[in-house]
């Protein structure tokens, strides 16, 4: 695992800190409809603010070109002081209407010890993403200290999640730290047998992962319409399925070299069909071998989620990204509900670490009501993927880099 300094590294009393959280929110009639992404980030803001710490929390909102009023920050900051308040930091959250500028000078420097300052939008300028020198000077001539603390993000070599790095003394805030962990806990580190369960679309916007993981992993399990392209691979008729043919030589690839590395390479042996997705009225569940040519294969049979969920007896770690089928239709989302609850009780009884992420993924948790049960779940959607890859992310190098 690569070395970073975190907080416990930090004596924040009476410096600026700049925090890089992720506060990408969903936004309805200019509030913010969700807070759940805010709430996870509060570890850091309490734990700076409450050494004495001056917060200057940098975030972007959304992907607007230039300065966009809807996509201001500004009703971010109304959800950032109500959630610090209800954890019992009892203090306004200053807003300032720049991220750089007179602005953001002026509401920097009215900051005192535990005070916490949210600036405008990062992207309103173009130098954020293009991590422009000017651009990034000009952020950290406004701390003294960079806080990374945004994984979901790292991906990007922006400004405010690689570039400070160049300028300012580094660290990892809290949510990062534990997601660098959990994330090496099951890929670098891992109690083995390790197990992957990738789900989703297409095998096309998952190849890399899938090429990466077939060769660290003893148990592979593809899911959602993924599995379809495998299926037709092994030759078996898969009706009206979604599927990518031209990559079927892939999915032979993956599954040899499953086979060469003594692994196992599981797909459902039924499956439920329907005519469409508002068909579900219409559900049925064949053998993989009896799907109907006018059919579509939208989840995993009865049986093989029961296989599944009895093959977690065999693993000690998991990591899952992607549900087992079309789950945002029912009834097709039976067997990623009824794994989801199998995944949570082996946790809770301390028999696997579990790591899951990717919207979907985490939909579905919060659907079976077991988020809170398994080991670790990542809000980070491309950040995710890409660490699965086997990428190095900017924003983990550069923290890797500046504790050297």
């Amino acid at each position: 695992m690569q070395s970073f300094r975190g907080l416990d590294d930090l004596d924040p009393g009476g410096k600026r800190i700049l925090l890089r959280l992720d506060l990408n929110v969903p936004l309805k009639d200019g509030q913010v409809s969700d807070d759940s992404r805010i709430r996870r980030s509060l570890a850091s803001v309490l734990d700076l603010a409450r050494r004495g710490g001056r917060v200057i929390i940098l975030s972007h909102l959304g992907r607007p070109a230039g300065a966009d009023p809807a996509l201001s920050l500004r009703p971010v900051a109304t959800a950032l002081e109500r959630c610090l308040r209800a954890a019992g930091y009892d203090r306004p959250v200053a807003f300032a209407a720049d991220c750089i500028g007179a602005a953001a000078q002026a509401a920097v420097a009215a900051l005192g010890d535990g005070d916490v300052l949210l600036l405008e939008n990062l992207r309103f300028h173009k130098g954020e993403e293009a991590n422009a020198t000017d651009f990034t000077a000009a952020l950290a001539r406004l701390g003294e200290i960079w806080v990374m603390d945004a994984f979901s993000a790292a991906h990007r070599a922006h400004g405010s999640t690689a570039g400070l790095a160049a300028y300012l003394p580094a660290f990892a805030g809290r949510l990062m730290a534990e997601e660098l962990a959990a994330l090496n806990r099951v890929l670098a580190t891992p109690e083995r047998p390790l197990a992957a369960v990738i789900g989703g679309a297409k095998v096309s916007s998952k190849i890399d992962v899938l090429r990466y993981l077939v060769e660290r992993v003893q148990v592979l399990v593809i899911g959602g319409a993924m599995a379809n392209t495998f299926l037709l691979a092994r030759g078996h008729a898969i009706g009206r399925s979604l599927a990518e043919p031209d990559l079927v030589d892939v999915a032979r690839d993956i599954e040899r070299r499953a086979r060469e590395g003594g692994g196992d390479l599981l797909l459902p042996d039924d499956v439920v069909v329907a005519p469409g997705l508002d068909r579900g009225n219409a559900a049925a569940t064949v053998k993989i071998d009896q799907v109907p040519a006018a059919a579509m294969i939208l989840d995993f049979g009865v049986a093989s989620a029961a296989r599944l969920c009895a093959s977690l007896a065999d693993w000690r770690t998991l990591v899952w990204n992607g549900p087992l089928g079309a789950f945002e239709h029912r009834p097709f989302d039976q067997a990623t509900l009824a794994f989801a609850r199998a995944v949570a009780q082996r946790t809770r009884d301390g028999a696997l670490v579990s790591v899951a992420g990717g919207g979907d993924t985490v939909a579905a948790l919060n659907a079976a009501g077991v988020s809170a049960d398994l080991s670790y779940v990542s809000t980070a959607g491309g950040a995710f993927l890409e660490w699965l890859e086997g990428r190095t992310l900017p924003g983990v190098a550069a923290l890797a880099a500046a504790a050297r």
